[in-house]
C-alpha cells in the first residue's frame, strides 16, 4: 500500500508491505460539495427539521415565482429528504409560489420552477392575494393577510434568492412570507416604506421595509428558511438554512463579501447590464440594475443600460406613471400617494435626477423617450454618444450584473452622492399619505393597485 503524507512543506511517499494486514486509512469524507444538503444538516440558529416538523404535519413551502432567481428545482428534492426522513409524505406538501402583485403562472411555468419529477409528486400553488386570512398588524400599522393555505399549513418554509434589493435591503428571508403570499393591502402598505431614506439596498438595521417583513413573519410564524447565493448561470454558491432573521442574516454577510464591491471613486459612465433572462425580461425588473449603478456614477453622469426588454415595459402601473411624466412629477406623485407599480416609475425618476440614462434595449425608441431615457438598438453608438457628455479623460465603470453587485463608495457617505426619494423632505407627510391609504380601501376594488 502507498501513501502521501503531508511533512512540513514537503510531501512523503509511504509504503507498507502488503503482509501488514491491519492497515486502516482514516481521511475526510470528500463527497461533492453539496451546499443546500450541507446547509440543512447544520441549521443556523435553529433546531434541525427533524425537531421542528412532526409525523405527518402539513407542510407549506413558498419559493419565488418565474420573475426570480431562484433555483427551486435544485432546492426541492434535498428538502423533501430531509421532510421524508421525519414521517412528511408528498401528500402533506404544497409548495406556493410566492407572487405578490405578479401574474399568474401557466402549468408549464409551475413544471419549470420545481422540476418535472416534483411537478409530478407535489401539489403546486400560486398565492392569490384575494384569498387570505387576517392574522394582525405590525407596530408599523402593516395589516398582514396570508394567503389561506400557507395560513393552515403546520410548518412553514420559505425558500429563496439572496441579493441586494433596492429598498428591502436584499432579498430573501422572510420577503417570500411578508409580502410575497399576502393581499394586496398587506403589499402597499409595506413598500409604501420605500420613500424613507433608510429604506435602500444593502441596509438591514434600521431598514422599515425590511423591519415590518420580519415583524409580520413572526406574527404569521415562520419556522425556517433555506436560502441561497447563485452566480451569474444560476449555480447554487452558498445555502443556508435555518432562522428566518439569523440565517438570512449570516447569508447576507456572505453576500456583502462577494458581491459588495468598494469603489474609490464615482464614475463619469458607468455601463450596466441588468444580467440577461429573466432579469431584464421587461424593464420592471431589470430596474434594479439601474438603481445599483447609480450608486456608481457621479452626479450629471452617464449610465449606460443594457436591458433587452422582451416583454416590454411589464407592468401597466409602471407603464401609466412612467410613460410621459417627469422626473419631478413623478416623485411628487409618490409623495403624495404610494401606488404599488408607481414605485418602479418613482424609483427610476431618483436615478433620473442625478444621472443620464441610455437604454440598449429592444423596446420602441419613441417609448423610451416617453419614459425619459435615451433610446439605443446598438451599445457602441451609446457608448460614442456618451463619451463626449462626459468630458476628457472620462473615469469608466462596467458593472456586468447589475441587479447583484452593490457598489458602496470608499469612506464617503452614499447619503451624500446617492439622491434618495424623498431623502430632504419630511416623513410626517409620508406617513399622513400612507395612513391616508389605509383608510381607502375601496382603491383595491377600483384597480388602481396591479
Amino acid at each position: 500500500m502507498n501513501f502521501t503524507l503531508a511533512y512540513g512543506t514537503k510531501e512523503l511517499n509511504l509504503r507498507i508491505d502488503d503482509e501488514c494486514q491491519r492497515v486502516i486509512l482514516l481521511e475526510p469524507k470528500r463527497a461533492p460539495y453539496d451546499p443546500v444538503g450541507q446547509a440543512l444538516a447544520a441549521p443556523i440558529a435553529c433546531p434541525h427539521l427533524s425537531e421542528l416538523v412532526q409525523p405527518g404535519s402539513s407542510v407549506a413551502i413558498i419559493t419565488s415565482d418565474i420573475t426570480r432567481v431562484c433555483p427551486t428545482q435544485m432546492m426541492l428534492p434535498p428538502l423533501m429528504d430531509e421532510l421524508a426522513k421525519v414521517g412528511v409524505g408528498d401528500g402533506q406538501v404544497t409548495v406556493v409560489f410566492a407572487l405578490g402583485s405578479h401574474r399568474a403562472h401557466t402549468t408549464e411555468e409551475q413544471a419549470k420552477l420545481v422540476g418535472p419529477d416534483m411537478a409530478a409528486r407535489l401539489r403546486l400553488l400560486d398565492s392569490d392575494p384575494r384569498q387570505t386570512i387576517y392574522i394582525g398588524e405590525t407596530s408599523r400599522g402593516t395589516p398582514i393577510e396570508v394567503y389561506e393555505p400557507v395560513a393552515r399549513a403546520d410548518v412553514r418554509i420559505a425558500l429563496g434568492n439572496v441579493e441586494p434589493h433596492y429598498f428591502a435591503g436584499y432579498s430573501g428571508g422572510a420577503k417570500a412570507l411578508v409580502p410575497g403570499v399576502c393581499s394586496l393591502a398587506t403589499i402597499q402598505s409595506n413598500h409604501a416604506m420605500m420613500v424613507e431614506p433608510s429604506a435602500r439596498a444593502g441596509v438591514l438595521d434600521g431598514n422599515p421595509v425590511r423591519e415590518d417583513i420580519e415583524e409580520g413573519a413572526a406574527l404569521i410564524g415562520l419556522d425556517f428558511i433555506l436560502n441561497v447565493i447563485v452566480d451569474a448561470d444560476h449555480n447554487i454558491l452558498t445555502a443556508a438554512a435555518g432562522h428566518p432573521v439569523q440565517a438570512h442574516r449570516w447569508l447576507c454577510n456572505v453576500l456583502d463579501f462577494q458581491r459588495k464591491v468598494i469603489i474609490e471613486q464615482l464614475a463619469d459612465i458607468v455601463i450596466v447590464s441588468a444580467g440577461g433572462f429573466p432579469k431584464d425580461i421587461n424593464l420592471y425588473q431589470a430596474q434594479k440594475a439601474l438603481d445599483n449603478a447609480a450608486a456608481a456614477v457621479k452626479p450629471g453622469g452617464v449610465i449606460i443600460w443594457l436591458a433587452e426588454c422582451p416583454d416590454g415595459l411589464g407592468n401597466t402601473t409602471f407603464e401609466d406613471w412612467l410613460v410621459g411624466s417627469t422626473a419631478e412629477d413623478i416623485i411628487s406623485r409618490i409623495q403624495e400617494r404610494f401606488v404599488l407599480g408607481g414605485h418602479k416609475a418613482a424609483a427610476i425618476a431618483s436615478v433620473l435626477r442625478k444621472a443620464h440614462v441610455f437604454l440598449v434595449s429592444s423596446l420602441d425608441p419613441a417609448l423610451v423617450r416617453d419614459c425619459g431615457l435615451r433610446p439605443y438598438t446598438e451599445f457602441d453608438r451609446a457608448l460614442a454618444d456618451a463619451l463626449p457628455e462626459a468630458g476628457p479623460d472620462p473615469t469608466i465603470t462596467v458593472i456586468p450584473a447589475g441587479s447583484v453587485v452593490l457598489p458602496a463608495l470608499n469612506d464617503i457617505s452614499n447619503a451624500d452622492e446617492t439622491e434618495m426619494i424623498a431623502s430632504s423632505h419630511s416623513s410626517k407627510k409620508q406617513k399622513k399619505a400612507g395612513q391616508a391609504w389605509r383608510r381607502q380601501p375601496e382603491a383595491l376594488v377600483r384597480g388602481e393597485i396591479p
